[in-house]
């Protein structure tokens, strides 16, 4: 059994993407509204979630900042139904201490946070809130981390870099049990990049701690199928069987209910070979 702090997954275990927001790449303003956002959290529950990630500000290349209270109005409203009306772990993704307060208050037992607590603030926030965090990779910022993205070993800057935050958040007094990374697939990396993180996904391993990736309908697989953001569902689901055949232990999914059928299918597979 996967555990960070005091949630419980299976493993392989699928984060469910919950967007409150007019602009994420993939489902923009589908679910803006309460009233679209909880059935379709409820939903992806029903199919098999084991964590539902909440966010209420794009990360994707090019998109425009949220204010910390914009970003609270978004996703406090949703946190407190979702946390109310299904029995897994609401997470929130973002950056920005006075919304990782908030999202807490509201109920959310964790912290998903693509600049790996480096926002002035935050590292000292999730110290205060002793809430398990995802510590993501990002070369640049959104804005413009896809311009010219640039690594000399990209597995090797990816780990030290990871390592070095486990390290702060240890010296904050955040325990190693309260700590998930993510190698951050798509932020500031090219195809090529991407493909050498999952290809080599195992080095990350070394790092002693839980892995988490989010390759859900992102650009690459676009790029290596030809295929738009609405086309991408099996390639997804393919990246995700390999990322957890190379150990990651959650994947951050839209398809849900696909991706974990496909991954229990892995597991059984896996634990059956394991056991001849």
């Amino acid at each position: 059994m996967l555990r960070l702090g005091t949630i419980e997954l299976d493993c392989p275990a699928v984060m469910g993407i919950l967007n409150i927001t007019p602009d994420s790449f993939s489902d923009g303003g589908r679910f803006a509204s309460l009233s679209a956002a909880l059935p379709h959290a409820e939903q992806m529950v029903t199919a098999g979630a084991a964590i539902i990630d909440i966010g209420g500000e794009s990360t994707r290349p090019g998109a425009k900042a949220a204010s910390e209270q914009e970003e609270i109005d978004r996703v406090v409203p949703v946190i407190e139904a979702v946390v109310s009306a299904v029995d897994v772990p609401v997470s929130v993704d973002t950056s920005k201490p006075g919304v990782m307060r908030a999202a807490m208050s509201a109920g959310a037992a964790m912290i998903n946070d693509v600049r790996a607590l480096t926002v002035d603030g935050a590292l000292q926030a999730a110290a205060e809130l002793q809430l398990p965090v995802c510590l993501m990779h990002m070369q640049g910022q959104p804005g413009t981390m896809q311009e010219r993205p640039q690594y000399d070993d990209v597995i090797g800057e990816v780990t030290q870099f990871l390592r070095g935050r486990v390290a702060e958040c240890r010296q904050a007094g955040l325990g190693e049990d309260l700590i998930v990374i993510d190698p951050g697939f798509g932020f500031g990396k090219t195809v090529t990049d991407n493909i050498e993180l999952l290809t080599n996904l195992r080095q990350l391993l070394d790092i002693g701690l839980p892995v988490l990736i989010g390759v859900s309908r992102k650009s690459t697989l676009g790029a290596i199928t030809g295929r738009d953001v609405d086309g991408r569902m099996a390639a997804s689901i393919s990246a995700a069987v390999m990322a957890v055949e190379r150990g990651a232990h959650i994947v951050r999914a839209h398809d849900v209910a696909e991706t974990v059928d496909a991954l229990r299918m892995t597991k059984a597979v896996t634990e059956s070979d394991a056991n001849k």
